[in-house]
């Protein structure tokens, strides 16, 4: 991102975890020059004093602002109730960016009208710069609304976009909720060790820095996941005895089908 900000004005709607991942990169990166930030709970308390912020605990008490865009990051069964009052705030230059899970643009649109509409899915590695972040727009969103949103998502980390709302619910279900599977190979992968003699504190850091030089290794390598794999696989060593485990059936493969699977019919139910 340049030195300029993305938007002059940024409305964030819900400061939870997704939310408050996105503040911080975006202040990280100085994504926009003043941020209004709707969180009923209050404030962060690393974030509570930033300069740039005024919390707000409702729509009621955030002022006649035209916002560059308004981000949605609250919970999908809030939407119905959190969202009507902020109807107020569509006009022609404002962008609506909604990270609210399974919720569809037609969803946003039954409260908020002709407004531009993007419907994304980041991920919680927003918090550091490293989100994976996928988007959807409605016929709505001008050229320079999205070249914004890019800006905005590009304060976290990546992002790509489908034009197929459809996809977004397997979107959801790989990279929305993938962190967890991620932080679940590394708690199971550390037990597993201390359960062999390990210490639990050398088990969880061979096991954290193992998954997370791994990551790197594949997003940098040109190689694919499986060929990296076989890298790693001697015959009849130590690595084939282990992948003979996770590999049969049902192993691995099948129990992370079922996940994705799962995750994204859940995403659909949301939707209703």
């Amino acid at each position: 991102m340049s030195e300029a900000a993305a938007a002059g004005r940024l409305l964030l709607i819900g400061c939870g975890q997704m939310g408050s991942a996105m503040l911080r990169g975006w202040l990280a990166r100085h994504a926009a020059q003043k941020f209004d930030v709707v969180e009923p709970a209050g404030s962060p308390l690393d974030l509570a004093n930033t300069a740039g912020i005024s919390w707000h605990e409702d729509a009621t008490s955030v002022p006649d602002i035209t916002p560059d865009a308004v981000v949605i990051a609250v919970k999908p069964q809030t939407i119905d109730t959190v969202l009507p009052p902020y109807r107020r705030f569509v006009r022609p230059g404002t962008v609506f960016l909604s990270i609210v899970a399974g919720k569809p643009i037609g969803a946003l649109a039954r409260h908020l009208g002709d407004a531009a509409l993007v419907r994304c899915m980041p991920n919680t590695p927003a918090a550091i710069g490293r989100a994976i972040t996928v988007a959807c727009a409605n016929a709505a969103v001008s050229t320079a609304q999205r070249q914004l949103c890019d800006a905005l998502l590009a304060a976290i980390g990546e992002s790509d976009w489908v034009e197929d709302e459809a996809l977004m619910d397997a979107v959801t279900a790989v990279s929305g909720s993938g962190p967890a599977y991620v932080f679940l190979l590394i708690e199971t992968l550390a037990a597993a060790g201390t359960r062999m003699g390990l210490s639990p504190e050398l088990a969880l850091r061979l096991a954290r820095e193992t998954v997370a030089g791994s990551g790197e290794l594949a997003r940098r390598s040109s190689e694919t996941p499986a060929r990296l794999r076989e890298n790693v696989t001697s015959p009849g060593g130590t690595t084939r005895a282990a992948l003979d485990v996770l590999m049969a059936q049902p192993g691995m493969a099948e129990l992370l089908e079922r996940a994705v699977v799962a995750a994204t019919g859940r995403s659909r139910e949301l939707a209703n």
